[in-house]
């Protein structure tokens, strides 16, 4: 018996196309089924908890911190003869001021030794630690090491030189106004205190270097002294170079007296025998002056070591010795003057162009511009994450 025949159906091309919830089914040759990538929801649902997270931080949970704010310059006490007395020059002293010292001073402020002191006499540690602030803002634990300490205070005070206006910002953040206040005027104090004794002690230091000088020069001046001193009470002689003219004076005096006898003995011989009693007279005088001469002239020069130019030399010697040490003691006291009457102009003085403000309104933290630019960032961050989905999504597919 012949089967009966089956009806035939004509697919037609659009019932030939699978559809996509069959595809969704059909399996994979892994063995997993196709799903669509849904990071971007994600990515986009995260952005939006941050930003509510982010006002309510800024909006509630974010302690006031009020700053307050001086304005200082330093400038020396002197002021120079030959300047005009103008507003620069009373305020910079020499007409500006001085870059070194203000980033000397800076330097100090910001330093861990300042941080110490505050420490000490306005307990920071207790204030920034308060358990009543928020833990984002606030010290986490008063027992930090001084390290952390040091970066917190410095996250919390700053001080900025001012190049176009050469003064030195000082900025102080605290938790109330009566704190960010005395921070600020106690940074002044101790910074004009500092720079007042690094000024000081480099002058008593330059000061006591003179002073040791004159001292050690004084010292030579009186040995060089004593030695002149013991040289004429060894020669018995007050000055050998008075001598020497005395002696001088002697010789001529003596020369021209044997002079005036030979002329005398001559004059006899013209008309007596030279064994006339007279003439012989006179050449006993002439033979005695020469013997005078001889003697005198011995004192001034000969082989010996008592002889006057000898004296004369080793005097003037040891006198000039005297008289140099005495010109460097001079010199030395003038210098020890002048460096006495600099060390009085070396003082630094803190001009406070603008007095620690009282804040009374908390300027810290700017909630409306963190929380704006917060969102924002967060809302580009999270296009920028869901732009490379799609674009990974776009090379899977």
């Amino acid at each position: 018996m012949s089967q009966p025949m089956m009806p035939l159906h004509f697919i037609t091309p659009d019932q030939h196309q699978p559809s996509a919830a069959t595809l969704s089914t059909i399996p994979t040759s892994t063995g997993r089924r196709f799903k669509p990538f849904r990071g971007k929801g994600y990515t986009f649902w995260l952005a939006l908890v941050l930003c509510i997270l982010a006002i309510i931080y800024w909006g509630l949970v974010a302690s006031d911190r009020y700053v307050s704010e001086a304005h200082v310059i330093i400038q020396q006490t002197d002021t120079p003869m030959n300047q005009p007395m103008d507003l620069s020059s009373l305020l910079g002293g020499s007409g500006a001021p001085n870059r070194g010292d203000q980033l000397l001073l800076r330097d100090h402020l910001l330093s861990v030794d300042m941080l110490l002191k505050l420490d000490a006499e306005l307990d920071l540690r207790e204030h920034y630690s308060d358990r009543r602030r928020d833990p984002i803002s606030r010290m986490w634990s008063a027992d930090m090491s001084q390290e952390w300490f040091h970066r917190y205070y410095l996250s919390r005070v700053s001080v900025e030189f001012d190049e176009y206006a050469g003064v030195l910002v000082i900025r102080t953040e605290a938790f109330s106004p009566e704190k960010a206040r005395a921070v600020t005027s106690m940074l002044i104090e101790e910074g004009q205190r500092y720079m007042n004794g690094v000024a000081r002690g480099l002058a008593q230091e330059q000061v006591s270097f003179i002073e040791k000088q004159v001292g050690q020069i004084s010292e030579r001046v009186m040995q060089a002294r004593q030695a002149v001193l013991a040289y004429q009470n060894e020669r018995d002689l007050v000055s050998p170079q008075g001598a020497a003219e005395n002696v001088f004076a002697i010789i001529n005096q003596l020369e021209g007296q044997l002079t005036t006898l030979k002329t005398q003995r001559e004059a006899l011989l013209g008309y007596l025998h030279p064994r006339n009693p007279s003439v012989i007279e006179l050449d006993l005088q002439i033979a005695a002056v020469k013997k005078q001469i001889t003697q005198e002239q011995a004192r001034l020069t000969s082989s010996g070591h008592q002889t006057l130019n000898r004296a004369i030399e080793e005097f003037q010697r040891l006198q000039m010795n005297a008289e140099f040490a005495q010109d460097m003691y001079k010199t030395a006291l003038a210098a020890l003057e002048k460096g006495r009457a600099e060390s009085r102009k070396t003082l630094r003085m803190m001009s406070v162009l603008q007095s620690p403000t009282h804040p009374q309104y908390p300027m810290e933290p700017r909630r409306i511009y963190n929380t704006v630019v917060f969102i924002v960032a967060t809302l580009m961050l999270a296009g920028i994450v869901g732009l490379l989905s799609t674009i990974i999504r776009e090379h899977r597919d």
